[in-house]
């Protein structure tokens, strides 16, 4: 599943991240975005940006984006 697809105030680790632009990825890593992070999910908008905390920081990431993070919810676990 996608982190565009996780519900909201779900918990989710990354276990991938899959995105076209190779410098988009690097600036994601930067902002501790990586493989193993867990996230979540605080809010969506109609047009497809999420809100997300990882690592104590809120962050807002585009649907594009967002489509791109492959994530699998920690509750299951």
């Amino acid at each position: 599943m996608t982190l565009y697809d996780g519900k909201v105030g779900g918990q989710f680790r990354i276990v991938g991240i899959r995105l076209e632009q190779f410098q988009l990825t690097r600036r994601l890593e930067a902002l501790g975005i990586n493989e193993m992070t867990v996230v979540q999910k605080l809010n969506a908008k109609r047009k497809g940006a999420c809100i997300i905390k990882v690592r104590g920081t809120r962050l807002a990431i585009g649907k594009h984006i967002a489509q791109g993070i492959e994530v699998v919810s920690e509750e299951e676990k």
